[in-house]
C-alpha cells in the first residue's frame, strides 16, 4: 500500500512520476543551514561520515594469543546519539 492511497485527493491531483517538490519550509531550512534551534543541517552523507567517526577498537594487555581482549568504543557526541537512536527506532 502506497502513503497515497489513504488520501485520495492528493492521489487524484499527483503525478506518478513527476519529481517530488520541495515544500516552502524545507527550502527556508536549506537556505538557513540552521534548524529552528540553531543545531546545522545535515545531509545524508555528512551524517553517515559523522557516524563513521565511532570506533569499536579490541585491545589486549599483551602480544599473547590466549590474553584476554577488552573492547574499547568512542563516546558519542549528541548528534551521533540522536542519530543512533532514530535507527533503533527503525523497523524491519
Amino acid at each position: 500500500m502506497l502513503f497515497a492511497d489513504e488520501d485520495q485527493v492528493i492521489k487524484a491531483t499527483r503525478d506518478p512520476v513527476a519529481p517530488a517538490q520541495r515544500s516552502a519550509e524545507a527550502k527556508a531550512k536549506i537556505g538557513r543551514r540552521h534548524r529552528e534551534d540553531g543545531a546545522p543541517i545535515h545531509s545524508f552523507k555528512t551524517l553517515l561520515a559523522e557516524l563513521a567517526t565511532i570506533v569499536r577498537n579490541t585491545c589486549c594487555t599483551s602480544c599473547a594469543h590466549d590474553d584476554p581482549t577488552f573492547t574499547v568504543t568512542t563516546q558519542s557526541n549528541p548528534l551521533q546519539r540522536r542519530a543512533l537512536d532514530l535507527i533503533g527506532q527503525l523497523v524491519v
